[in-house]
């Protein structure tokens, strides 16, 4: 197992090093100062047409220096540890601050303690059997699809974080995706389905079982869409799949409780802690502890420890979503939910895996429950209001509920709400609760790897646009 004098022999750095980046950084007067450093390798294959047509590897390497003085924040980083490189990226970020610095003494090291929650080793990955496993997939689709691509991703990143607080961190570990996407074909028409999974593993992830999961949820899909109708739209009542649906909470609901948004007043969640906001049936959580998870993190990108945390509780609003600055802002402890892209940018309020926990109902009587309205469980091309959470969502797979049972599968139909008022509109909670672990990208300014989930649920009313 690593310690932290194997991380700063591997950036090529020593501790007193980093004490005098961080001086030199609060050297205008800033308030605060951090450094993260990050070594990241990246490897990709592609096959189609029924050949693995492309591969790829990249590294990327370097640091980025932040300063904070009030509502200030300075950023700069270097592609390079080199030291002079380093000290100028450092006065760059000081350059905020215009005012004399306090004189300070040496910084103490103390290493913040995180957990584990995924492997810590690099792994090997053999070229040669990545392209036999996605040909083995590809002959599972070649009679069903008119054409397959399969692309398979691996990364591995290796990070140390210092601050002038004299804490440090330090984390190391991979994520693998396969992304199958297919077209399938009747006469003319043409239909397109595409699934995935992603988890912190290295190729231990590429089973037998996970190529067959994959590729018969593809097939049964397409083969759904050439049966599906359009439906005329209106107001309805929705059921809301377990696992896939769980976007649909990220994208509309998550977002209004990430901190930043409410300390600026943007969220319509802004002043609202301890309030009721919706059915006691319903607690969200985001998670950055769900082992091997794709949004899983042992410490957040400020070094600050993975964590569960309770959005909502019992239907109460439980707390936002925290890096450094908003909960030094509210005067709470952050939630680990700074994070960043990469050492180029500075760690915002970012969620890790968000999903809704499970109540006392099932699926079977959720459904039963509805006389006339959708049942939904893929989602794609979402447009979202951050903020007041206006949302649109196209519903790639669905299905009309009638008289409590579902009887044909539908298509072309776009479910359309307000995130805040879809979850006040929320009446059942089934205990079916599915993390959906495809390869979900958050893109709030910069990209991050998230995961989502949710047991079935009722929302009363939404508006669903069909003919």
């Amino acid at each position: 197992m690593l310690r932290l004098k194997d991380y700063l022999d591997y950036f090529n750095v020593t501790q007193q090093m980093l004490s005098r980046l961080v001086e030199t950084a609060l050297s205008k007067g800033g308030e605060y100062a951090d450094i993260f450093f990050e070594y990241s390798t990246m490897t990709s294959y592609m096959l189609k047409e029924h050949k693995v047509q492309s591969a790829g590897a990249a590294v990327d390497y370097g640091v980025g220096i932040r300063v904070i003085k009030g509502e200030q924040t300075g950023y700069a980083y270097s592609e390079s540890t080199d030291y002079e490189k380093m000290k100028n990226a450092a006065l760059v970020a000081a350059a905020i601050a215009d005012s004399p610095a306090e004189t300070k003494g040496p910084v103490n090291i103390t290493e913040i303690k995180a957990g584990s929650y995924y492997p810590s080793e690099e792994p090997v990955i053999e070229s040669d059997r990545v392209v036999e496993y996605l040909m083995k997939m590809d002959e599972k689709t070649s009679g069903e699809a008119s054409n397959t691509m399969i692309v398979a991703r691996f990364s591995y990143d290796k990070t140390l974080f210092f601050n002038s607080l004299g804490e440090t961190a330090y984390d190391e570990g991979p994520m693998s995706s396969l992304v199958l996407s297919c077209i399938f074909s009747k006469g003319k028409r043409l239909e397109s389905v595409s699934s995935s999974r992603s988890f912190r593993l290295g190729y231990e992830m590429f089973t037998d079982s996970l190529a067959d999961e994959l590729t018969s949820e593809v097939i049964s899909r397409g083969k759904n869409l050439f049966l599906a109708k359009k439906i005329k739209g209106g107001q309805m009542p929705v059921v809301m799949g377990a696992g896939g649906s769980g976007i649909l909470l990220h994208e509309a609901i998550g977002h209004t409780f990430e901190a930043d948004f409410n300390r600026k007043g943007i969220s319509i969640f802004s002043g609202k802690l301890g309030q009721k906001v919706c059915s006691e049936k319903i607690s969200v959580v985001d998670d950055g502890t769900v082992p091997y998870n794709r949004g899983a993190i042992n410490v957040d990108d400020e070094g600050v420890p993975g964590q569960k945390t309770y959005m909502v509780k019992d239907g109460i609003l439980n707390s936002y979503l925290h890096d450094r600055i908003s909960a030094r802002h509210y005067g709470v402890q952050p939630t680990g939910n700074g994070r960043r892209e990469s050492f180029r940018y500075y760690p915002i309020p970012r969620m890790r895996a968000t999903y809704m926990e499970n109540s006392d109902a099932t699926k079977e009587d959720i459904i039963r429950s509805v006389k006339k309205g959708v049942y939904v469980d893929c989602f794609s091309n979402g447009q979202v209001q951050i903020g007041a959470g206006d949302f649109t969502f196209f519903v790639k797979s669905g299905f009309m509920i009638e008289d409590g049972r579902l009887t044909y599968p539908i298509k072309d139909v776009n479910v359309i709400g307000n995130g805040p008022k879809a979850l006040a509109g929320i009446t059942e909670v089934a205990n079916d609760l599915k993390i959906d672990n495809s390869s979900w990208i958050c893109g709030k300014e910069q990209q991050c790897p998230v995961s989502c989930g949710m047991p079935t649920v009722l929302v009363s009313s939404l508006s669903v646009g069909g003919e």
